[in-house]
């Protein structure tokens, strides 16, 4: 199938792209919604103005969209809108999403899906969390965390690009704490700088970091793309 990816730069819907292509469909652009601010529910914040670059890598077309507020229903019409447009100038068939374990998520994308006669391809779905992360660096997924909320995850880990070394300190410490690992409940977002999708590598060359005790995010100021090949 034409799919679109609903992408936010992340590991989980850029993973997703991957899987979904691995799969046979063709992905052919991008929707991205931006969050009116950090406080969605339903949309990453952090960085989300820097999908382009990491589209441009792709080399896939990409449909912003710009959400009027933090409100679910704004923030899912804002979501219509996107697959809308995506319909029309792209003509796909369905969407890809790359949720884990949100239903409340999946259930509103699957919603506005049907609504607009798109099928979902979820690659991620109910993936067993320790086995998907590996998975992730086996296949060459580089993604530095960018905003961390969360028992157990201090400020050292912004801005950091997670190794299997990395990994297996966020194993213990998603025991001990009791927090997803894969951050699908919010207690960390990440950004994807490296991929095989990618035709070249996103280098940060400015950037800003928040911490107020426990919360804190890491802010991508510039950044610029190197190709691989160089």
């Amino acid at each position: 199938m034409n799919l679109a990816a609903l992408f936010s730069g992340g590991k989980d819907s850029t993973f997703a792209i991957y899987a979904a292509q691995k799969m046979g469909h063709k992905v052919i652009c991008l929707v991205t919604i931006l969050a009116n601010s950090e406080e969605s529910h339903l949309l990453h914040h952090p960085n989300i103005s820097q999908t382009i670059l990491q589209a441009k890598a792709m080399n896939i077309p990409q449909i912003l969209i710009q959400s009027k507020s933090d409100d679910t229903e704004q923030e899912i019409q804002s979501l219509k809108e996107g697959l809308v447009q995506a319909k029309q100038v792209h003509h796909i068939d369905g969407v890809v999403h790359g949720g884990i374990l949100s239903e409340f998520q999946k259930m509103r994308f699957e919603g506005v899906a049907k609504e607009l006669g798109l099928q979902v391809v979820a690659p991620i779905w109910k993936k067993e969390q320790k086995q998907y992360m590996n998975e992730l660096l086996d296949h060459n997924f580089e993604f530095i965390i960018t905003a961390v909320s969360a028992d157990g995850l201090d400020e050292s880990w912004l801005g950091k690009k997670i190794t299997k070394q990395d990994l297996n300190v966020l194993m213990e410490k998603s025991e001990k704490h009791k927090f997803n690992l894969s951050f699908e409940g919010g207690e960390a977002e990440t950004f994807v700088v490296n991929c095989p999708l990618f035709s070249g590598i996103i280098q940060v060359i400015d950037s800003k970091k928040s911490w107020d005790g426990y919360r804190g995010r890491f802010e991508i100021l510039a950044a610029k793309m190197k190709n691989n090949a160089g």
